[in-house]
């Protein structure tokens, strides 16, 4: 690493601001400094790296070739930078946080807390809740729970579920349905996000290339299966999305057909790292819950 002598540090972190804000205000904004002070950094660092980083237009900053690759390898250094300072602040070993969908949070692991809060009353959860993948190696998150294939760069994904989905309705239109085709007699409640379609159930329930009307399409599974509890329509859903609903009797799932999609919920952590302690229990206690909301599909 000698030859970061070479360059300031300072000239580094204004070339790195710049590529990604694409501006010299807007860097100088960042950084607390003003845009004179950044241009200066911009021209030092330049001419000590002995290459032009920038080419200056009326629309802005912007990478030259040879600059591309030295901003796309100072915006991974600095993330990194970034996520060695978060970690190196986290005061309080007991707080764990963890990164899932809203869905997931809201329709399966809300309604457990209590459990793991009486198991482990030292610990205290805080949920960040969003469909974007967090690296926890970069973040101050300590665990994610993700649906997908499980092949995510620079992250450790662990299987924890293997998705299945099946049509889900109320009991009352459920009391038509005798046998599988009855179903294609009812109103589809379609989730336009859904990495699958219903010919995954179709295929499985001996019913390829058969179609259903399509009554709503929404883009978020939890109001598809609000809707599916109104008795506005059947749905195709998955174990940990409608399992509350079916013990509860608000649902029902006919005919016993699921169907493997091909993905899975993962546990995500940071590649490379040793587990802490409490990131080890609240895995493990998830797997008891987990195999709880299997129990209800046997």
């Amino acid at each position: 690493m000698k030859n970061l002598n070479m360059v300031h540090l300072n000239g580094l972190r204004a070339l790195e601001a710049v590529g990604r804000l694409g501006s010299l205000q807007a860097a100088a904004d960042e950084l607390g400094v003003s845009v004179g002070a950044v241009s200066q950094q911009v021209i030092k660092a330049e001419a000590q790296l002995g290459q032009v980083i920038f080419e200056r237009t009326a629309r802005g900053m912007i990478a030259t070739e040879a600059g591309r690759p030295v901003l796309l390898a100072l915006d991974e250094g600095f993330a990194r930078l970034s996520a060695a300072v978060s970690i190196a602040s986290r005061k309080d070993d007991t707080i764990l946080t963890i990164s899932v969908a809203p869905v997931f949070a809201a329709r399966w692991l809300v309604h457990r807390l209590d459990r793991f809060a009486e198991r482990h009353p030292d610990i205290k959860l805080r949920l960040d809740a969003t469909t974007n993948l967090v690296n926890p190696a970069l973040c101050d998150v300590d665990i994610g729970i993700r649906v997908g294939s499980g092949k995510w760069p620079d992250v450790k994904a662990e299987l924890l579920l293997e998705q299945e989905v099946f049509p889900v309705c109320s009991p009352e239109m459920a009391a038509n349905l005798k046998e599988p085709a009855d179903i294609l007699a009812l109103p589809a409640i379609i989730d336009g996000r859904a990495m699958f379609t219903w010919e995954v159930w179709m295929r499985a329930a001996g019913l390829s290339g058969a179609t259903l009307s399509t009554r709503h399409v929404f883009n978020d599974a939890s109001l598809c299966l609000d809707a599916a509890i109104a008795g506005q329509g059947v749905m195709l859903a998955w174990q940990t999305l409608a399992g509350f609903a079916l013990v509860e009797g608000r649902l029902v799932a006919p005919f016993g057909i699921r169907a493997r999609t091909g993905f899975g919920h993962y546990f995500v952590t940071a590649e490379g790292t040793r587990e802490p302690k409490k990131v080890k229990d609240f895995k493990a206690w998830i797997r008891e819950e987990m195999a709880g909301t299997l129990a209800l599909f046997k």
